[in-house]
């Protein structure tokens, strides 16, 4: 299910000389990223990114960030529905699909003007570096011993998406995912300083934002959601060469407009964010997370959010979240 899912999240390439015409032609004066979660996580730094990359290119003018949690996402999803700011881009991923499906807030995707899908970032299991867990399988070892014992933390709500991770390796390792104790925090800076301080004894997160801490030797990479090992980090072991086997999960990550959005709007927003895979400023953005390029625009995004909504929706199911 989630292997089609990654295979729908394409790579786009472009060459240099169309995408610099197109940075030429098509410049945006201004963007209000409005991030959904605090100031660490996986949102507030593919909006940062993204901003930083499409600033000093000279793609966009200018650009300004707010943080606005609550809700689970839901707050600054009202926000921008209110609003209808023309220049606002709301920063989100795959949690829009699942806290609809959950109705944990009353509004969809359908609700705003999808944007563009951008990049991918697979899910990781880390450790700190103290911890006595050293593998995936001293993981699954001390959780097959006593699940209530092992607290693992994410930085998204009860049934979330990294809950949902955490409980499709359980699963897949053979292991009950409805046993997963599971630590819910406010974004996933907070998340990792549960993990450093010792609140929980694991947490599942995107690979890009570990991959620093694990660069400084603050945490120990367990194992990546992905069927292969990423270029960014390949000493890095799959989940599913770990003993969780088939377990493959890429996180989406992209923009959404105001509903309303005009049409030229749209248009140019589209155009800025294929403009940037073409740029150095982009690269170094890319590489120093770990990102794995996608980019699926406008209808494209829309069909793809529909097809994600069916296939993650069925899998929550089967784990019992819905």
């Amino acid at each position: 299910m989630l292997k089609k899912l990654t295979a729908a999240l394409a790579v786009s390439v472009f060459t240099l000389a169309a995408s610099a015409g197109l940075a030429q032609a098509q410049t945006v004066d201004e963007i209000k990223f409005l991030i959904p979660g605090g100031a660490g996580g996986g949102w507030d730094g593919t909006a940062r990114g993204t901003g930083e990359a499409l600033t000093k290119s000279g793609i966009v003018g200018s650009a300004s960030y707010e943080n606005m949690s609550g809700g689970g996402g839901g707050k600054a999803i009202a926000h921008i529905i209110e609003t209808k700011d023309q220049n606002t881009l709301m920063v989100n991923s795959t949690p829009i699909v699942i806290r609809s499906l959950q109705k944990v807030f009353p509004q969809s995707f359908r609700d705003l003007t999808p944007i563009a899908g951008i990049i991918g970032d697979y899910g990781a299991i880390v450790v700190g570096k103290n911890s006595d867990i050293n593998d995936l399988g001293g993981l699954l070892a001390a959780y097959k011993a006593d699940p209530t014992a092992i607290a693992i933390g994410g930085g998204s709500v009860a049934g979330g998406m990294d809950h949902l991770i955490a409980a499709l390796v359980m699963k897949n390792a053979g292991e009950s995912p409805t046993d997963v104790k599971y630590i819910p925090y406010d974004a996933g800076g907070k998340a990792m300083a549960g993990l450093l301080s010792g609140e929980i004894a694991a947490l599942t997160t995107g690979f890009g934002e570990a991959l620093e801490l694990a660069r400084q030797g603050e945490v120990k990479v367990l194992c990546v959601t992905a069927m292969k090992r990423l270029p960014a980090a390949p000493d890095t072991p799959t989940c599913d060469e770990s003993g969780s086997k088939g377990t493959d999960f890429v996180n989406w990550r992209g923009f959404f407009g105001a509903p309303g959005l005009s049409d030229d709007k749209k248009a140019q927003f589209v155009a800025a964010l294929e403009a940037m895979y073409a740029t150095p400023e982009w690269v170094a953005v890319r590489d120093r997370n770990g990102w794995v390029e996608i980019f699926n625009p406008g209808d494209d995004f829309t069909s793809f959010l529909e097809q994600q909504e069916e296939e993650v929706g069925g899998l929550m199911k089967e784990l019992g979240f819905l």
